[in-house]
């Protein structure tokens, strides 16, 4: 594998690239992506009404990433990756041969997170015991009625215990999994932030609490907390508008591309529906997608007038004093 100096010179390499565009307006591009995601599925357990997967609003097939997929692009790009998250849409532990994806042996620092609703039968020690070394779990509620809210069909009770075996599975083994409890803070759930702080630290967990990103521009009102860091969204003009001033430039396009289940590859995260197509693996090299033409025009249209791509204007980069 690639080893520390040449992930450690690629992500300089790549830092240059991305300050160069931004100062010149113009796309540079020297270096590979020191960071992916990787999205293992887009299928889910549960029905959130603001996620594209689960609310039914994505229209891309729904499948699972094929293991010799996976080999391929591991085998191109591990030598420069420091970073990769083993998630996009979907729930990443459904797939059949979900801990076939971690492999501590490439140096790469993996990263998964869950709805938590597979976290037992054995799969917290096994998650402590298989070199990833971050675990972030949902968990929007503190009582199942206000769990239910968001996490449509979850099952708060089990993840909470699922959360506790992985935290007692980490002491066990002296594993150094790191665990974090992610919190939407929305309007029918930060009434519980204190229960929620309370329940990490017993459990020795990190915890992100996290505005809420609303697909649904007729629900951004019902879902608003009246605390102003956790909210995404402000009025004008009797509509809500995302709190961004969205600047000409965006780091993701030259640190953090998304390769969907079946090899497509997206810019971004926000690209949830994969309408803005970079490129697909099962023709072309990654290097030749990232390279290439179609990629450059769409960090020029960035560099150039960010506001106006679809994607970008629900995006928190470029955010100050939010919990993004």
């Amino acid at each position: 594998m690639g080893g520390g100096f040449p992930r450690t010179v690629n992500i300089l390499k790549t830092g240059h690239a991305y300050a160069r565009s931004s100062l010149s307006g113009r796309p540079f591009i020297s270096g590979m992506p020191p960071a992916a995601g990787i999205e293992l599925t887009n299928r889910c357990n549960l029905a959130c009404p603001e996620c594209a997967c689960g609310s039914g609003q994505m229209t891309r097939p729904a499948g699972f990433m094929d293991l010799r997929l996976y080999d391929r692009i591991l085998s191109e790009l591990s030598p420069w990756l420091l970073y990769v998250n083993l998630y996009f849409q979907g729930e990443s532990m459904l797939h059949p041969e979900f801990f076939s994806f971690i492999r501590p042996e490439t140096g790469i620092y993996f990263t998964l997170s869950t709805n938590g609703h597979f976290l037992g039968d054995g799969n917290a020690h096994r998650l402590a015991a298989s070199g990833l070394k971050k675990l972030i779990v949902s968990l929007d509620g503190m009582d199942q009625e206000t769990y239910s809210y968001y996490r449509v069909g979850g099952e708060l009770r089990k993840v909470v215990r699922g959360i506790a075996e992985v935290a007692e599975a980490r002491e066990k083994l002296r594993s150094p999994l790191k665990l974090e409890i992610q919190f939407l803070v929305n309007r029918l759930n930060e009434h519980q932030v204190p229960r929620v702080k309370k329940f990490a630290r017993e459990v020795k967990a990190a915890l992100n609490l996290k505005s809420m990103q609303v697909i649904n521009p007729s629900e951004t009102a019902f879902w608003m907390p009246s605390e102003m860091k956790f909210r995404r969204y402000e009025a004008e003009d009797g509509k809500f508008m995302i709190r961004n001033s969205f600047p000409n430039r965006c780091a993701r396009l030259w640190f953090n591309p998304v390769i969907t289940w079946d090899g497509k590859v997206l810019p971004c995260c926000f690209d949830k529906n994969a309408d803005h197509v970079m490129g697909d693996l099962a023709n072309d090299s990654f290097r030749e997608i990232w390279e290439g033409p179609r990629y450059n025009s769409f960090r020029q249209s960035v560099l150039t007038a960010r506001h106006m791509n679809d994607i970008c204007r629900n995006c928190s980069s470029g955010m100050e004093g939010i919990a993004v």
